[in-house]
């Protein structure tokens, strides 16, 4: 019997859609184009082949594409004589893809737990993007890091778990280990865009403004702009050419690769990305012209109409509040629901105290909010915008003492980076 390559037995027992199917899995862990091509080349040549059709199915459901969900869900759900294993697969993201995620995600650590080298499935865990990481719940930095430890023994130096892995250790603070892996993850596959993701935020942790800045602009020119990371990294690019206070730069790559209508990314990296970067310009002192802020209001509007993942509704807020957009601002805080609910509701209550410079309100909800902010969901570095709207709260009431002091505690980096004192 044919396998993947980790081992996996197959039920098809063509050559050709076992080797399409392994380059799109392939693709598709490395963040890389052309995972679509390769999965339907695979039901190309074997229509019964259930693993190439829901992989396509997950492609599509990460990039929000859901006419594209329902018809590869359909086409595998239509397939015969599957294996415990691939049955069992398939009902995981049967059940993550129709909303059961509560079901789905018990699902998915059952199925770990007798198949742990089912990398796709295990995909779903991995990340600040993930059901771990948008689970809306306390202490999910340590589950991340518990689930990656768990399934160390079957991956061995596997250059996607490795990279998976120094993320999981790297948001749980354990930067030295994470660089340890990082390095063993880019050795094994320095074209991994997920690595090279990583390997940034070590960069940004460890306050290696321009080391990181001149890697990403050395790495990224041979990486398609089709990429899963291509609006992300691009952020990376921008967010250090702040910081380096190359300003032309920092619009240029937002113009080119992450604002609405340029970039190629997903909706969710589109808003969150553009509102912290708009925001962050801002903290340092950047004019940001109040049609930028309109333009990405009005993209959370659109892509984001209904309140219910965290990490959108906290930057669409910020969107809202910055453009002036008092109905959409009041949807999201009437609207705050979910696992995290509570902190969207006093983030956003925050932003809406900024807007209107009202520095004593926005501190007091921000103060709420920082008690457990990374249960909104994605990076250390990217929930620092919220760090520094605190800091800029502070420093707004000319209590500069009291804003370094927090920084030196919370975010020792920050201050030894100049992020935002300035």
């Amino acid at each position: 019997m044919l396998s993947d390559r980790y081992g996996n037995p197959l039920s098809t027992s063509s050559q050709a859609a076992r080797d399409a199917y392994v380059d799109g899995i392939d693709r598709s862990l490395a963040a890389h184009g052309g995972g679509v091509a390769a999965f339907e080349r695979a039901i190309a040549e074997d229509p019964n082949f259930a693993l190439a059709h829901i992989a396509l199915a997950r492609h599509h459901q990460i990039w929000g594409n859901r006419d594209g969900i329902n018809g590869a869900l359909a086409g595998a759900l239509a397939c015969s004589g599957l294996s415990e294993a691939e049955a069992s697969h398939i009902n995981a993201f049967q059940l993550l893809m129709t909303g059961k995620v509560k079901d789905g995600y018990a699902a998915v650590r059952a199925h770990m737990v007798a198949h742990p080298r089912d990398a796709l499935v295990a995909s779903t865990c991995m990340g600040v993007f993930s059901l771990i990481g948008f689970s809306g719940q306390p202490g999910r930095e340590a589950e991340y890091l518990a689930f990656t430890t768990s399934l160390a023994p079957a991956y061995g130096d596997d250059w996607w778990f490795m990279a998976q892995h120094a993320f999981a250790q790297m948001e749980a603070g354990q930067v030295g280990p994470a660089a340890a892996s990082i390095e063993t993850a880019i050795a094994g596959n320095a074209r991994n865009a997920n690595a090279s993701h990583i390997r940034s935020h070590l960069y940004y942790e460890n306050g290696e403004t321009e080391a990181g800045l001149a890697y990403l602009r050395d790495w990224m020119p041979d990486y398609e702009r089709e990429g899963l990371m291509h609006c992300h990294l691009s952020w990376h690019v921008a967010l250090w050419a702040l910081e380096q206070g190359d300003i032309d730069l920092m619009w240029s790559v937002i113009d080119a690769d992450v604002a609405p209508g340029a970039t190629k990314g997903p909706a969710l990296n589109v808003l969150t990305d553009m509102a912290s970067i708009l925001y962050r310009a801002e903290l340092r002192g950047v004019d940001v012209p109040p049609t930028r802020w309109a333009q990405v209001s009005q993209f959370a509007s659109e892509y984001f109409p209904k309140a219910g993942l965290a990490f959108a509704d906290v930057h669409a807020a910020l969107a809202h509040a910055m453009a002036g957009d008092a109905e959409a601002l009041k949807r999201v805080i009437e609207g705050a629901k979910g696992p995290a609910g509570d902190v969207v509701l006093v983030l956003a209550q925050a932003f809406e105290a900024i807007a209107a410079q009202h520095w004593v309100e926005a501190e007091a909800y921000l103060a709420l909010g920082l008690r457990d902010h990374a249960r909104i969901g994605g990076s250390r570095a990217q929930r620092d915008m919220v760090e520094f709207a605190m800091v800029s709260v502070m420093l707004r009431q000319g209590r500069g003492a009291d804003a370094k002091r927090m920084l030196g505690i919370r975010r020792p980096m920050a201050t030894h980076a100049g992020s935002v004192l300035q």
